[in-house]
């Protein structure tokens, strides 16, 4: 006997009308896809996809604020639901904040059709979908990260930072917001804030970026966490 085909709930999002008009008629042909509610990005949309509670978002952000406001906000209601992002081009700087943000999913817009629904389809079930253009990104970014580590970006041995402090000064030094680092490293901002409060403590600076300033790169030997 076949599996009976799961009905998957999808909320889009999306300035462009006819956009939102073809893509709904697309997926609500699929067996198993239904749309259970569209809108553009305003105030009221966090609350119009929380009312429909689908099991994926569909999201074409007109910018990186307009993403990253509406993806946390939707994050404290629904923290099941999947995300797949619709980018305009190859914007390196709305990969990666959706990236952090938690997204499972990133298509770009010339897309077709049939890859939609499978992106639809593969979020739910847990796996993650990236085209090959961004999927180099994200190798560049992990080797630049483990460069960063290996090549002595790191901190004096007088403050003693464990690995997990030197790991929170370079984000901060990044710029990422303890609430950004809290998301990125699968911590609660109280956890990330607690870490911050040590390595003031430790560097004996008042601040969250005069710490990473005056963490410059030399030899050091790692502490345990």
């Amino acid at each position: 006997m076949t599996e009976p085909v799961r009905n998957i709930s999808v909320f889009l999002v999306t300035e462009n009308r006819l956009f939102r008009e073809s893509l709904t008629r697309l997926l609500n042909k699929k067996i198993g896809v239904n749309v259970v509610g569209v809108a553009t990005c305003s105030l009221a949309t966090s609350k119009a996809i929380s009312d429909c509670s689908p099991d994926v978002l569909l999201f074409d952000p007109t910018d990186v604020m307009s993403e990253v406001v509406l993806l946390r906000s939707l994050k404290q209601v629904l923290p099941a639901l999947k995300v797949v992002m619709i980018g305009r081009k190859l914007d390196r700087e709305l990969f990666f904040a959706a990236v952090r943000e938690g997204i499972a999913g990133y298509l770009l817009m010339n897309a077709t059709g049939g890859e939609v629904v499978a992106a639809v389809r593969s979020v739910v079930d847990d796996r993650s979908v990236c085209p090959p253009e961004l999927c180099r990104l994200l190798f560049d970014d992990a080797a630049e990260r483990n460069q960063m580590y290996s090549s002595g970006l790191a901190w004096n041995q007088q403050f003693r930072l464990t690995r997990r402090e030197q790991q929170l000064v370079a984000m901060i030094g990044q710029g990422l917001t303890n609430k950004e680092i809290a998301s990125e490293l699968y911590l609660s901002e109280q956890t990330v804030k607690n870490h911050v409060h040590r390595i003031l403590r430790k560097t004996g600076v008042n601040d969250r970026l005069a710490a990473a300033e005056v963490c410059a790169p030399s030899p050091f030997r790692m502490t345990s966490f």
